[in-house]
């Protein structure tokens, strides 16, 4: 082979056994599973035309036999305009078993993400640890493990779960920033087979790592219907996120609605009169940020509270709120759990916090004890105490007790704080308060005028003790305004703090309460 025209002859060739490297039972093997290709993958996350393959020439040297891409297609391109690495397992190249030269493309992509600062989308659908190569399998997977964590926090990390992934496969999309996942997905560390010889237990692989199991277990952050769904999710996610630490998230369609709206005027009549009367939170997210859009993260997991990301006046804000259909909006272990992820995630791409209270505290009980709802609990406080971007709170009603302190409190670092006239800020709520401290009073009430003296007392604690002025009077509380007024109050505190920094003391890392 001598002439030019001979070796860009070869080039083609070899370039078209790498597109499609398993031959037709790699197609076969893909129509049977209903599944796309890797590359096709690739191209619903990716711009039309932008996507630019790395390593496709990559395979297990000194086999003649070794298939092109060795499981693995990595590159990158563009998604809404924005640069963006990505890799996605073929399951039609040795099951999508991560090997050496898989191992080499995958670590290869994620150090590209971190020089340029990209984020960086992995496709995941995996065999897991290739049995043929031994210890090396396992070597590269320590090796993509320490890999990630230089981009964790510097870039937006989003892993896509799109087939059945276990072992090890699991442990590098758990590192990053969101798990998203399809509903006919699994994930888990050891199968049924293996669990019922060892333990003997007899479970369902759904039962066991099902998406919806995953997502309740809070290890999923979004399960997608289908894989059109999942990418549609994440090209919205990423619209959220900044391309890498050092910048800022886009700015989209800031200056609309200046002026109090009809939405916004649907506020001042939401809360319910009855303390005790549920209504959905999400009622009030939609009417207090831009477009009347609330992308929620985490929505299967803790449902007691409410994660997710909007925008104010343009800009990419992260918000945590109550939410009172369930639970009463109490918080409780797996709630904390959720908070203080998204809280740090927000918090390393400098994305405001907006936190809407709601809560009559922490879920008291046995069980949280066990599972340990202090420690969590006290994560979730450590996370917002960390946070320095811009965090502003709203109280909308309850905020008692602890929920008081963890739900964004002046004294805990919260930078602007406003509340509605529903709110009530007290230790506790009136049924347990007069319980406690109106106890004498009722016992030495005849007996047929007990219940008027303490409906009496309630209303006297209600009017007096549990109302935002107090806290207002004191400075807690930064203003009293009109539910109606929000959407533009809370753009006008963020452009106040649109500059803030917080300089540290210098450590190597803080303690965690782990």
């Amino acid at each position: 082979m001598s002439t030019t025209a001979e070796k860009l002859a070869d080039l083609h060739h070899r370039l078209d056994l790498s597109k499609e490297p398993a031959g037709i039972k790699g197609i076969e093997k893909r129509a049977r599973k209903g599944i796309p290709s890797a590359r096709a993958r690739i191209d619903m996350l990716m711009d039309p035309g932008t996507f630019v393959e790395i390593g496709a020439l990559v395979r297990k040297p000194g086999d003649p036999t070794a298939l092109y891409g060795d499981g693995v297609v990595v590159g990158h391109g563009l998604v809404d305009g924005r640069p963006v690495a990505v890799f996605s397992h073929d399951q039609t190249v040795y099951g999508g078993s991560v090997g050496e030269a898989f191992g080499r493309k995958l670590c290869g992509i994620m150090q590209y993400a971190s020089k340029v600062g990209v984020p960086l989308v992995g496709i995941n659908d995996s065999g897991g640890a290739r049995v043929q190569e031994a210890v090396s399998s396992l070597a590269w997977y320590a090796n993509m493990a320490l890999a990630v964590e230089p981009l964790s926090g510097m870039v937006p990390l989003v892993s896509m779960i799109l087939g059945n992934c276990a072992g090890g496969a699991v442990y590098q999309p758990i590192n990053t920033d969101v798990v998203v996942a399809i509903e006919s997905a699994h994930m888990f560390v050891t199968g049924p087979k293996v669990i019922k010889e060892v333990t003997g237990e007899d479970v369902s692989l759904e039962e066991l790592g099902g998406a919806r199991t995953q997502a309740q277990y809070g290890n999923i952050h979004h399960v997608a219907k289908d894989e059109e769904a999942a990418f549609t999710w994440v090209r919205e996610y990423l619209s959220y996120m900044p391309t890498s630490c050092q910048e800022l998230p886009p700015i989209v369609n800031p200056g609309m609605e200046p002026e109090i709206t009809e939405s916004d005027r649907e506020l001042d009549g939401i809360i319910p009169d009855a303390d005790n009367a549920g209504y959905d939170m999400h009622d009030v997210l939609l009417r207090i940020f831009d477009d009347g859009e609330f992308k929620e993260i985490s929505a299967e997991s803790g449902t007691n509270i409410i994660t997710g990301f909007a925008r104010v006046d343009g800009r990419a804000v992260g918000v945590v709120a109550n939410q009172p259909m369930v639970s009463a909006g109490a918080l409780d272990a797996r709630a904390s759990d959720k908070g203080s992820h998204f809280v740090r995630l927000c918090d390393a791409f400098e994305i405001p916090l907006i936190f809407v209270v709601d809560t009559p505290g922490f879920l008291p009980g046995v069980e949280q004890e066990k599972i340990g709802v202090i420690k969590r609990g006290g994560r979730f406080l450590f996370s917002f105490v960390e946070a320095s971007v811009p965090k502003i709170t709203l109280v909308v009603r309850k905020s008692y007790g602890g929920g008081y302190a963890v739900m964004g409190s002046k004294q805990l670092g919260a930078d602007i704080n406003l509340a509605w006239p529903t709110a009530r800020i007290a230790v506790m709520g009136a049924e347990s308060a007069v319980s406690l401290i109106g106890a004498a009073q009722i016992a030495a009430a005849p007996e047929d005028q007990r219940p008027a003296v303490r409906q009496q007392l309630i209303d006297f604690y209600n009017a007096t003790m549990a109302t935002p002025w107090i806290a207002a009077e004191r400075g807690y509380i930064d203003a009293v305004i009109e539910p109606s007024t929000t959407r533009l109050e809370i753009r006008r505190a963020l452009k106040l703090l649109q500059d803030k920094k917080l300089h540290r003391n210098p450590r190597k890392h803080h303690v965690f309460p782990l």
